[in-house]
C-alpha cells in the first residue's frame, strides 16, 4: 500500500490492513467443487447417495493443478466434504468418507493427492470442510460441535500447509430442519 501522508493525503473511508493486502497479493484462486454429487448431476447431495457410485477411473490432481498454474491461478480450494457429508479423505470420525468407494480400491485420498500436486507446483492449498452435514446422525445436537472439529483437526493435521479453511456458515434444513449451533 502507498503512504499517502508523504504526499500530504490522508486515506478517506475503509483502509486495507497488511492481512488484507497480503490476501490480494495472493492472486488467483479456483475453487475445486468436485465430490459424490458430481456423480449423480445435482448441485446438493442429501447425505444418502451411496459412496458406490464415487469412481473417478481417470481422475488426474496432476493435470487439474497443471491447468490451473498455466491458467495464472496461485491457489485452489478443495469441497473436502459438501452439504451431504462425503469426505473426500480418509476420515476416521465418519464411514461416509472415500474408503468406502471403489476409487483406488478403498485406499484413495483426494485431498492427499491434490495437497502433493499442489506442493509439487507451487501452489497453495485451502480446504472448504462444510460445517452443515446432512448424512451425520448427531448434526443439530452439540455432540456434532465435537465431530466436526475431529474432522477439521484432521485435515489440519495430515495435509501439510494449508492457506485457507472456508466456512460458508451453512446451518441447517430450513425452518422445520435441524440447525446447528456452533
Amino acid at each position: 500500500m502507498t503512504d499517502l501522508s508523504r504526499y500530504g493525503l490522508t486515506p478517506f473511508g475503509a483502509v486495507p490492513n497488511e492481512r488484507h493486502m497480503e490476501w490480494y497479493r495472493r492472486g488467483r484462486t479456483a475453487f475445486l467443487h468436485f465430490t459424490v454429487n458430481t456423480f449423480t448431476d445435482r448441485e446438493w447431495g442429501d447425505g444418502t447417495e451411496s459412496p458406490e457410485i464415487f469412481n473417478p477411473t481417470e481422475l488426474d490432481c496432476e493435470q487439474w493443478i497443471r491447468v490451473l498454474v498455466d491458467a495464472g491461478f496461485t491457489n485452489a480450494i478443495l469441497t473436502a466434504k459438501h452439504h451431504d457429508g462425503f469426505c473426500l479423505f480418509a476420515s476416521e470420525y465418519t464411514d461416509y468418507n472415500i474408503r468406502k468407494t471403489a476409487y483406488k480400491d478403498g485406499k484413495g485420498d483426494l485431498v492427499r493427492d491434490l495437497a502433493e500436486s499442489c506442493k509439487r507446483h507451487g501452489m497453495k492449498l485451502g480446504i472448504y470442510l462444510s460445517p452443515w452435514d446432512r448424512h451425520e446422525s448427531t448434526y443439530g445436537t452439540p455432540e456434532y460441535n465435537d465431530y466436526f472439529c475431529n474432522q477439521l483437526t484432521e485435515l489440519c493435521t495430515s495435509y501439510g500447509d494449508i492457506f485457507c479453511f472456508w466456512f460458508d456458515g451453512a446451518c441447517g434444513e430450513g425452518p422445520n430442519g435441524k440447525k446447528q449451533s456452533y
